[in-house]
């Protein structure tokens, strides 16, 4: 099956159940015609109901701080990135500003950088081999491929800093600190699975650095979906009312509570893939991480949204070759920055579709 995109269809069945009638949205005819939706707000095409949303979810969640941050909408987080890139990318400059990542980042870090052939910035690799002190660095964190917890590795008055944390959300990572970094990135693709949607939003400090970033938007864009961003504002809303509606009334049960019917499904997945590869016996994980969630007041194990997936089989030198072979179909380690004996593998598709990964892995010998 298709495992290397990260199409989270995994989501499905809970929005098919009774709160997906509190997600559902109806906009009138003539409703989000104009271009504007609050002129006197810094990103002036954020709709004010998505933004109080977002505001909502982080403080029930408790893994970023919006206290004194400005909340902007993209077409999903990589026009963010994007944003992000051309805000602290200084415009005069002799020579394109260095962009590095430590390996393995995401592999869509390079292409996403390089694509315009800008010369306010390039793509620059591994984090970890840089020398120099003007640099952006992109931390991912939970990392997308291998599931860690990331911190900046460079360290210099004149570096800049963007934190991709699209999987810090409690399905996937223990949350042991609100994050208050100067950038901060998310997508409502991997909060909610609303992938569709093409929602992301940032936090950011610097109110220079998000009204250039609002620029970038508007040029490219002229502005963000305004039906995009109420549906996302519904289906933020329909997650925080779940949790706040069951603190109100004591309720049991979490069968409408997001983070814990995911987190489950996630456990249950990363069980079951565990143990296929260790029927298998030529492959190999990364390590079990476990913490205190301060959102969910235990301790659990991070349940990453993607495999890491190693061969210990000498002569298989090309997994995604080897793998394709036998039916599955995964992302090359080396689109990570890593090598071939490696490859990501989506944890987050149809239940359909991971019985049938597992299986097929399992009877790899």
């Amino acid at each position: 099956r298709f495992l290397q995109n990260g199409d989270p269809t995994m989501f499905e069945p809970f929005w098919r159940g009774p709160i997906g009638e509190s997600a559902t949205l109806v906009i009138p005819g003539w409703q989000t015609m104009s271009y504007f939706s609050d002129v006197g707000n810094l990103c002036w095409f954020l709709e004010p109901s998505f933004e109080r949303e977002v505001r909502r979810l982080h403080r029930l969640v408790g893994n970023a701080a919006v206290e004194g941050y400005h909340v902007l909408v993209g077409t999903g987080s990589s026009q963010l990135f994007q944003a992000a890139l051309y805000a602290l990318a200084p415009p005069t400059a002799d020579t394109p500003l260095s962009v590095v990542s430590t390996t393995p980042f995401y592999s869509m870090y390079p292409p996403l950088t390089d694509f315009l052939s800008s010369g306010l910035y390039r793509w620059a690799g591994d984090a970890n081999t840089f020398d120099g002190d003007d640099y952006i660095e992109v931390v991912c964190s939970p990392s997308n491929p291998d599931g860690s917890i990331r911190e900046a590795v460079l360290k210099s008055k004149s570096g800049k800093d963007i934190h991709d944390l699209a999987y810090y959300w409690p399905q996937y990572t223990p949350i042991t600190q609100m994050l208050a970094h100067d950038i901060m990135l998310f997508t409502v693709s991997k909060c909610t699975g609303h992938a569709g949607t093409r929602i992301g939003w940032a936090l950011v400090k610097d109110k220079e650095v998000a009204q250039k970033m609002s620029k970038f938007m508007e040029q490219s864009t002229i502005g963000v979906c305004k039906d995009a961003q109420l549906r996302a504002a519904k289906v933020l809303g329909a997650v925080t009312d779940g949790y706040e509606h069951q603190l109100a009334t004591a309720a049991g049960g979490d069968a409408n509570l997001l983070f814990h019917y995911a987190r489950r499904k996630m456990a249950h997945r990363w069980c079951a893939l565990r143990a296929a590869v260790a029927a298998s016996g030529i492959f190999s994980l990364p390590n079990e991480v476990a913490g205190f969630c301060t959102f969910t007041k235990d301790t659990v194990t991070s349940n990453p949204a993607f495999a890491w997936l190693r061969c210990e089989k000498q002569e298989v030198e090309d997994l995604e070759s080897f793998l394709r072979e036998n039916k599955i179909i995964t992302r090359s380690g080396t689109k990570f920055g890593a090598d071939q004996k490696v490859v990501r593998i989506s944890m987050v598709d149809t239940d359909e579709a991971f019985g049938i990964f597992v299986n097929r892995l399992a009877a790899i010998k």
